[in-house]
């Protein structure tokens, strides 16, 4: 069930802010690697009596910030400040290869999308051992899913999907073959469905060879294997979806098929915020805009909306 949010007034004793925040340079290590990441706290000194939200990146090189070396929107970063000023604690990370953490790179061949989940789990547990107690795991778009297989190993007071895909990803890429390259969709296709087997594909278009190449084509297998609403399901904790009604790369639908067993309220669209979290206008120019703009602020409706559903938690 969908609920529409329209907020007009705050309640100011409930949302109280806080002016000041700590951000600490921490690190996780897995198999040996190192890994960076922000312990962002809405006071100077560390109170771990106080909530903490994990926020997982969406994918490619997105780094903690949610930035990467074509984009600076400063959203990730913008997320953990503005919880900060309500009273949420989080822990944002590089994941491996990507800024901070450039050095844990590992051959694009070795990946599975498991790796995503077993890192994010070292922050997790990071968390759990500086003495956090109610921690909630947040994922962006890719990191929805990645959150949701965590939540199934950590058993999190919470689990917040942010334009998470509800489709596995396999619909997703033949759904934008259909409308982005319908020349080559059947071939697409093809490949598409078996890679969804497990089998690999040896012979490749040069149109397709960027997206399916040799060497990813591992990682789109282990990733191809999960379905997003069968796999939230498995939750044992509260779950909520948000989704903004002008994102041009998740849609609502997605968030309806990934709410649809969950129960009534669980889905919350907000009507003007995009995929980066943004509130932009009612067109493409100023939603592509907000990709590449680190000081637009996010969407009000979605702080306030995930500070709800965290302070409601047990």
């Amino acid at each position: 069930m969908i609920k529409f949010i329209f907020i007009a007034i705050l309640n100011l004793f409930y949302f109280q802010s806080i002016s000041q925040h700590k951000e600490t340079e921490i690190i996780a290590t897995h198999n040996s690697d190192t890994l960076w990441g922000t312990l962002c706290s809405p006071q100077q000194s560390i109170d771990t009596s106080q909530p903490l939200v994990l926020i997982i990146a969406g994918s490619g090189p997105t780094d903690r910030n949610g930035n990467n070396s074509v984009m600076t929107n400063n959203s990730l970063q913008m997320l953990a400040h503005d919880l900060a000023k309500l009273g949420i604690a989080s822990i944002r990370y590089d994941k491996r290869g990507v800024g901070a953490s450039f050095k844990a790179y590992i051959p694009e061949i070795d990946l599975t999308f498991e790796d995503n989940v077993n890192i994010a789990e070292e922050f997790y547990d990071y968390g759990k051992k500086q003495g956090y107690q109610k921690i909630i795991i947040a994922g962006h778009s890719e990191g929805s899913l990645i959150g949701i297989l965590l939540s199934q190993r950590k058993k999190p007071a919470g689990f917040i999907s942010l334009a998470g895909a509800g489709r596995p990803i396999q619909d997703v890429l033949k759904e934008q073959y259909n409308v982005t390259a319908p020349i080559v969709r059947d071939s697409a296709h093809v490949i598409i469905d078996l890679l969804a087997s497990g089998v690999k594909v040896d012979t490749l278009s040069p149109w397709l060879y960027s997206v399916f190449r040799p060497a990813i084509q591992p990682y789109l297998i282990s990733w191809m294997k999960y379905i997003p609403n069968e796999e939230i399901n498995k939750l044992s904790c509260p779950s909520l979806i948000i989704q903004g009604e002008r994102d041009l790369q998740v849609t609502k639908e997605d968030a309806t098929e990934l709410g649809k067993d969950l129960p009534e309220n669980s889905v919350v669209l907000i009507e003007t915020m995009n995929h980066v979290l943004k509130k932009v206008d009612d067109d493409k120019a100023d939603n592509k805009a907000s990709y590449n703009d680190p000081v637009r602020p996010l969407h009000p409706d979605l702080i306030f909306t995930m500070v709800s559903f965290i302070k409601q938690l047990p």
